[in-house]
C-alpha cells in the first residue's frame, strides 16, 4: 500500500480526535506544544512512563498494524510498538496482540485512534476469512468492490487481502467496468464496448454488467473479458453460466451475504463480489490495558 494513502488516512483520523484544522497544528502533535490536544491526558500526565498491551476481545483475523503503528509514530516517535501477530494471522479472545511502551500521555492519546483502525480493518479481514472458508474447494474467488468508506479504500482493500480475498479494481482508472447506466445511456452493450475499445484498445480489461440473458449474449458477442451477472436469481444465473459455456470469466454480484454465497458454491463461476465486506463487515474488539 502506498505510504501516501496510509499517512493521509491516519492524519485525518488524528485531526478528528484532536480538533486539528490546519497542517501547522498537525505538525505540533509530536512536539512539546503548549496546545492541549488531549485535555484529559495532558492534565493528568507529565513524562511518566507506562507499559501497556492491546488484547483481543473477540476471535478474528488481524489487519491494521500499519495505521496503528503510524498513529503512534506521529504522536510520539519514542513510543515502542511490538506486535506479536502479523496482518493476516488469526487471533483468539484474550490473546495479547501488541505491547506499547512510552510516555503515558502519548500512549493514551493514541489509544482510541489506533484501536479504531485495528478494530475496523480486522473486522473486514475476519468477515472475508469466513466467506473464503465457505468457498473453500469451490474454485471461486471472493472480490471486494468500490463500496468503501471515503479515504479508507486502500486500507480496507488491503484488509480484504489479509482475510484471503482479492481486490477488484481500485478505482475508476485501472479497469473498465460498463455498468447499467453506461449501457442505458449509450444505447447498447455493443456500442459501449466499441467506444471503450476505440479509446483504449487493449490497455484495460473490459467487464460488462448484465441483467438478462439477452445482455449476456450481447456481451459474449462483443468479446468482453468478464461478464458480471448482477442481481440474477439462481435459475437465470444457471442459464447464463450455461450460455457463456466457459468462453469468458463470470462474476456474480448483488446483495451478497453468507447465506447467498453458501448457495453459490456449486455454480461454476470464477468470482463472487460482495460490497458489504468493506462497509458493513462488523468490528473486531480490542482493548488497551496498562500493565
Amino acid at each position: 500500500m502506498d505510504f501516501f494513502f496510509l499517512d493521509r488516512a491516519v492524519k485525518s483520523a488524528l485531526c478528528e480526535d484532536f480538533g486539528i484544522q490546519t497542517e501547522h497544528d498537525l505538525a505540533l502533535i509530536s512536539e512539546k506544544s503548549p496546545q492541549f490536544f488531549d485535555i484529559t491526558s495532558d492534565a493528568v500526565f507529565a513524562d511518566e512512563e507506562v507499559d501497556a498491551s492491546v488484547f483481543a476481545k473477540s476471535v478474528g483475523i488481524l489487519s491494521g498494524t500499519k495505521p496503528f503503528t503510524r498513529v503512534y509514530e506521529l504522536i510520539d516517535p519514542d513510543v515502542k510498538i511490538s506486535f506479536f501477530k502479523k496482518d493476516g494471522e488469526p487471533f483468539v479472545k484474550k490473546e495479547r496482540i501488541v505491547s506499547i511502551k512510552g510516555r503515558a500521555g502519548s500512549v493514551f492519546k493514541a489509544e482510541r485512534t489506533g484501536l479504531n483502525f485495528l478494530g475496523h480493518l480486522s473486522g473486514i479481514a475476519t468477515e472475508v476469512g469466513r466467506l473464503v472458508r465457505i468457498l473453500k474447494k469451490s474454485g471461486i474467488r471472493l472480490l471486494d468492490t468500490r463500496k468503501t468508506l471515503p479515504g479508507l479504500r486502500a486500507l480496507e482493500k488491503e484488509a480484504v487481502v489479509h482475510g484471503g480475498g482479492m481486490n477488484h479494481r481500485m478505482g475508476l482508472f485501472d479497469m473498465i467496468l460498463l455498468k447499467d447506466n453506461h449501457i442505458d445511456a449509450v444505447g447498447s452493450i455493443a456500442e459501449a464496448v466499441r467506444k471503450v475499445r476505440a479509446a483504449h484498445r487493449d490497455a484495460y480489461a473490459v467487464e460488462v454488467e448484465t441483467r438478462s440473458l439477452e445482455e449476456v449474449a450481447e456481451a459474449l458477442e462483443a468479446g468482453v473479458d468478464r461478464i458480471m451477472l448482477d442481481n440474477m436469481d439462481m435459475r437465470m444465473m444457471k442459464k447464463a453460466v450455461k450460455l457463456v459455456g466457459g468462453r469468458t470469466e463470470i462474476e456474480v454480484s448483488g446483495n451478497m451475504n453468507r447465506k447467498t454465497i453458501r448457495r453459490l458454491r456449486k455454480i461454476p463461476v470464477q468470482f463472487i463480489s460482495a460490497g458489504y465486506i468493506t462497509y458493513a463487515a462488523g468490528h473486531s474488539d480490542f482493548s488497551l490495558r496498562v500493565e
